[in-house]
């Protein structure tokens, strides 16, 4: 299992063997499927579980999104933290600049698209380009502690011409004969429709079909198909390993239907269908190779709020004005403003700048009171709107410094701290929230502040109605500032027939359904493999036996 390096430990103490390296860089490689993203997660978490006080936090990062002629491997890191977990640039900044962030590289071999009949290229430029700037990433005099994954054909050819210095190696073994038996019949429902393929695996152990079984990955794929129905002796009728993965993968999506409950009783059909219009994102050319582009998804990474494109940018954008012109409309309709030709033109204005001003990812909301300095602001702001409503009386005083208080105890925890829940799902509802509690704080202080300073003439029920009046106008507008989930929100009605309305809803099943996996504050498909085929085949198979 282990090329080179010290030692020969045994998979649970991967963590350990990591920690006696010098310097600290691991390459894993092995073949497609063979489970080296999931290796370098255990040991990611291994390390995150042992992790001493001074020492690194190893984070994720698909390598598929690196530019390395705008980022060296430090750039890389700071914009990770801040675009996949909401890290302020600046803190990200000195993480990186004190060592203390650990990068956990998965996908080299994916940065460039294969040679001839899928065999890799040797030339490999932005593999090559990647190699180069690893191994001029230094901590001090010793060469930068990385973890890298990379298919083991891929590395070959790099190497040595372009392979990463001062690193040990880890192969991930192909599963053995002995031990594939063993799994398939202990998740066989009927042993009996398996033993064809049990004891053909048993009597051809170096025939085609145990070398595709001898990765996790198609090994789960052929159990989840046939868990429950079918025949898996079809398998050995198949005259290639091309032969069998597309027979696996048509079946993959009914099968993982058939066995994860649906929230919404999605089809087999529809399921196929949207996977493969998200999977248009990833891949917008069909090349099935497309680099990654800093600051976008990526060529792996789903998050919610950059999947807008996918509905067409021109009709996002227009169907955004409106959204916000209709809501500045409201507006001038209360405030009568519509008889003034220029309410029109301020519409146009407002809604314009909602439209390309807001364009962000989603914000969220802390305590302000866990924020250095919070008391005194919020203090501030409470003293200030007392001095602004000191000619009102004690009602005026004690009024506007509780409108001015609101206001800030808001605003002041509208920042962009590192949060404990960064799933995408939740990073859009929280977005969505904090625009409209930003609205209706805004109004309702404003409307307190006008309502109070009315005339003392005016009876309480007409102060009341000011108070409501104001804040409704105020608070319209003021919930436009929630633009990512604002822009989500047209994205979704333009995809309506190509998506589920209840998008995150789904992705979050496709994941317990094995679809999809978690990546970050975003999701992946479980494997490139089952991303490319479904790019490649919008139309869902004919229903197969």
């Amino acid at each position: 299992m282990f090329a080179t390096g010290p030692g020969g430990p045994t998979l649970p103490d991967i963590a350990g063997y990591y920690r006696q390296t010098r310097p600290d860089r691991l390459v894993i490689t092995g073949a497609g499927g063979a489970g080296k993203t999931v290796l370098a997660l255990e040991l990611l978490l291994a390390l995150i579980e042992g992790r001493g006080e001074a020492d690194p936090v190893p984070v994720r990062v698909p390598l598929s999104r690196w530019d390395t002629e705008r980022h060296a491997l430090p750039g890389l890191l700071v914009e990770r933290l801040v675009e996949a977990y909401d890290w302020p640039r600046g803190m990200a900044e000195g993480l990186v600049r004190y060592g203390l962030v650990l990068p956990v590289l998965d996908g080299l071999d994916e940065m460039d698209p294969p040679g001839p009949d899928g065999i890799p290229d040797p030339a490999a430029p932005r593999a090559t380009a990647v190699v180069e700037a690893l191994n001029v990433y230094q901590r001090g005099r010793e060469a930068g502690p990385l973890i890298l994954t990379c298919r083991t054909e891929h590395y070959d050819v790099l190497h040595p011409q372009a392979a990463v210095v001062d690193a040990a190696r880890i192969e991930v073994a192909p599963v053995g004969v002995t031990d594939a038996r063993e799994y398939l019949a202990g998740r066989a429902l009927d042993e009996l429709r398996w033993q064809p393929l049990t004891d053909h695996l048993a009597a051809e152990p170096a025939g085609m079909l145990a070398g595709v079984l001898s990765t996790p990955w198609r090994l789960g794929l052929t159990a989840t198909v046939y868990h429950r129905e079918g025949d898996p002796g079809d398998l050995l009728a198949l005259p290639d390993t091309g032969a069998v993965d597309e027979h696996l993968l048509a079946r993959y999506i009914p099968a993982a239907v058939r066995t994860a409950p649906t929230p919404c009783r999605y089809t087999a059909e529809q399921v196929h269908r949207w996977l493969h219009h998200l999977s248009v994102h990833l891949d917008p050319t069909g090349s099935q190779a497309a680099p990654g582009t800093p600051g976008t998804a990526g060529a792996t990474d789903l998050l919610l709020h950059e999947l807008w494109p996918l509905a067409g940018r021109a009709r996002v954008w227009a169907t955004d004005f409106l959204l916000s012109a209709l809501a500045v409309l409201t507006v001038l309709a209360l405030t009568q403003a519509l008889t003034n030709p220029l309410g029109l033109v301020i519409t146009v204005i407002a809604a314009g700048a909602y439209v390309f001003g807001t364009n962000r990812p989603p914000q969220r909301w802390t305590s302000p009171f866990q924020r250095a300095g919070a008391v005194r602001r919020i203090a501030g702001a409470i003293v200030f709107g007392t001095a602004f409503g000191s000619g009102n009386g004690v009602v005026g005083v004690i009024g506007t410094g509780f409108a001015f208080g609101i206001m800030a105890v808001v605003t002041v925890g509208i920042v962009n701290e590192p949060g404990t829940n960064r799933r995408t799902r939740a990073a859009m509802r929280n977005d969505a929230l904090l625009g409209i509690a930003t609205g209706a704080a805004t109004g309702i202080a404003l409307g307190l502040v006008v309502g109070i300073g009315g005339r003392s003439s005016d009876g309480i029920k007409t102060r009341i109605a000011v108070v409501l009046i104001i804040g409704i106008m105020v608070a319209i507008p003021a919930a436009l500032v929630a633009g990512a989930s604002r822009r989500y929100l047209a994205f979704l009605a333009l995809s309506r027939g190509r998506l589920p309305f209840r998008l995150a809803r789904f992705l979050d099943w496709a994941v317990g359904a094995g679809l999809l996996r978690y990546s970050g504050a975003g999701y992946q498909y479980r494997h490139r493999e089952l991303q490319h085929w479904l790019r490649r085949d919008p139309v869902p198979p004919p229903r197969l036996p």
